[in-house]
């Protein structure tokens, strides 16, 4: 997911943006000495997020439990049989056999807070970082929460609800809805544009479908692009894929926009798609996909598309500070690589177990992947391309993000 990054040395001051780097919270001047930077670390069947250092050895810190109101949730989704029916689709579909109790997580501006998305139980949850409960909850509409992103000003966040092709957008303090709107089918990324005015959101299809063929991708449903004004929420335009994939003779590619940055100057955009082992780079000015990056298949990886995890061979893409540099996380290939934005040129396949994000570190020399595989985050030199550690952490990491907590911050008493 993209993401600008406003950081101030002393200040700590605003942070958010188009990628999956961007830094989880905002502070001001006041709190910033009391703050310190980490990133949040999201296992998805743990239903916990640990939090480790946001730079050198990302040594961890402290674990939260996001699930702490587990039985409540149990005990409602138990009592009305349409919840369950979606629970259980979620578990063995999307979930692999799994319940996906973390997707996403922001901290709020303070640090006092974490704001987490959790998609078996279709709610979005506040989680006081200093005793673990939970300060508000919102039930997104359909049964299923996704994706987030948090405004530049660290005080929304958008939620995709991946079942009703909805996002809505909460005041991150009080959880009240502030807005919402409506998607292309199964609302998946959301990026705020650096000025705040505007969201993106990629709309990706039904990607737990077996009609993985070519020849049947109209069933995978309606996938595109869809900004909104930010203060409205009202549809500013809408961007399909699918004609400008079929311009350059792609026809056989899919239009599902997966995860995607922006450059720093906002006039490009990288994005991966379902299915493909590569990235695409497509103009905002001219509206055209300009360049097309094939990265190495593993050959030990199937071509057979219904093996590849929630048709995505490729889920993960972060940008160094600079905007030189690109990081790929090549999900069913195994690796992750570090690829030159000029001339497109990878560099060394780093082994990765099944990794699932890439993010940057809090001073921005490395790319942070979560090993989805073999339950560890890996940190790989933006400048070398080469792995430098990797850090254990809970059940099936998958969103890593950068945010703050307390500078003198510890676990909360289970």
């Amino acid at each position: 997911m993209p993401a600008f990054r406003a950081r101030h040395l002393g200040a700590l001051a605003a942070a958010v943006a188009l990628t999956v780097t961007a830094p989880a919270t905002a502070a001001t001047a006041t709190d910033a000495a009391a703050l310190r930077e980490v990133l949040f670390v999201g296992n998805n069947w743990d239903g916990t997020a640990d939090v480790l250092r946001s730079t050198g050895d990302l040594a961890k810190i402290g674990r939260i439990n996001v699930i702490p109101d587990k039985d409540a949730r149990m005990a409602e989704i138990n009592a009305d049989p349409i919840k369950w029916i979606y629970f259980m689709a979620i578990r063995n579909g999307v979930g692999e056999g799994h319940d996906q109790f973390v997707d996403d997580m922001y901290t709020t501006p303070d640090g006092a807070s974490v704001v987490v998305s959790r998609p078996s139980f279709a709610d979005v949850v506040s989680i006081n970082l200093s005793t673990g409960a939970i300060n508000w909850r919102f039930p997104v509409s359909g049964y299923r929460s996704d994706h987030m992103a948090v405004s530049p000003d660290g005080t929304r966040v958008a939620v995709s609800a991946s079942t009703s092709n909805t996002v809505h957008v909460l005041d991150i303090d009080s959880g009240k809805q502030l807005g919402k709107f409506t998607t292309g089918d199964k609302p998946h990324e959301n990026i705020f544009t650096k000025d705040g005015k505007y969201i993106y959101n990629m709309a990706i299809g039904d990607v737990n479908t077996s009609t993985d063929a070519a020849w049947l991708d109209w069933t995978k449903g309606d996938r595109r692009i869809t900004v909104v004004d930010a203060t409205t929420y009202q549809q500013v335009k809408v961007i399909d894929m699918r004609p400008k994939l079929d311009a350059i003779g792609l026809t056989d590619y899919s239009d599902a926009v997966r995860p995607a940055v922006f450059s720093p100057d906002e006039s490009k955009l990288y994005f991966q798609v379902s299915f493909f082992n590569g990235f695409f780079e497509y103009d905002l000015a001219t509206d055209k996909i300009t360049r097309t990056k094939t990265l190495p298949k593993n050959p030990a990886t199937s071509d057979d598309r219904t093996t590849f995890v929630n048709d995505s061979r490729h889920h993960g893409m972060s940008m160094s500070p600079d905007g030189t540099k690109l990081c790929v996380a090549g999900t069913m290939d195994d690796y992750a690589t570090v690829v030159n934005r000029t001339t497109l040129q990878e560099g060394p396949l780093v082994t990765a177990s099944k990794p699932y994000w890439a993010t940057v570190s809090g001073d921005g020399k490395l790319c942070v992947v979560s090993e989805s595989g073999t339950d560890q985050v890996t940190a790989i030199d933006f400048a070398t391309g080469r792995k430098t550690v990797s850090v254990p952490v809970g059940d099936h990491p998958q969103r890593v993000r950068l945010g703050h907590v307390a500078a003198n911050w510890t676990s909360p008493a289970s």
